[in-house]
């Protein structure tokens, strides 16, 4: 999502909370926003790791669809 203010553009995931970027255009934000996606839940993931450092941990992909 795109929010437009007097400085450019505010781009964020409503979905994923922390995933915010600014862009004096659209087309600055987005990639932006892709790239502070990618950030978020790298963290997420070495957070959820230490959480789980000593625990037996079963990953399998999660695939979604429409």
């Amino acid at each position: 999502m795109h929010l437009a203010v007097p400085e450019g553009f505010i781009a964020f995931v409503e979905e994923r909370p922390g995933v915010n970027t600014q862009g004096a255009t659209i087309d600055e934000a987005r990639p932006s926003l892709s790239e502070a996606v990618g950030l978020v839940m790298e963290a997420n993931r070495a957070m959820a790791k230490a959480d789980a450092a000593g625990a037996t941990v079963i990953r399998e992909p999660l695939r979604l669809t429409k």
